[in-house]
């Protein structure tokens, strides 16, 4: 399997907000347990200290705006054909940001 995953893995990339929902719970939270259970290798979610989208709504993370949305990625790994599988309920439950995926060469994974 390591030798399959070096020649065809990609990332998925996730752009969304913190306030972003997916049936009353937040989105990044949603997807990440949706990847877990279709077994997918990784995934992590950061939160970014501003950004903007396709609306050019600046989200920042400055003192005095604490509350608002900032923005969060949400990456996860593992072989294209995995990922390209989850790939439509992912791009379903997303209404309102951005899904990249792109090549990655594996050279370790252990666990």
């Amino acid at each position: 399997m390591m030798d399959e995953l070096r020649e065809d893995a990609v990332r998925m990339t996730v752009y969304l907000g913190e306030r972003d929902r997916w049936e009353g719970k937040p989105l990044h939270d949603a997807l990440v347990e949706l990847l877990r259970k279709r077994g997918i290798w990784g995934c992590t979610v950061t939160r970014g200290l501003a950004g903007f989208g396709k609306r050019s709504v600046l989200h920042t993370a400055l003192p005095l705006r604490l509350s608002q949305d900032l923005p969060l990625k949400l990456e996860a790994v593992d072989a294209r054909r995995k990922v390209e599988a989850v790939l439509p309920e992912v791009t379903r439950m997303v209404k309102d940001g951005l899904v990249t995926l792109e090549p990655v060469q594996v050279v370790h994974h252990v666990g």
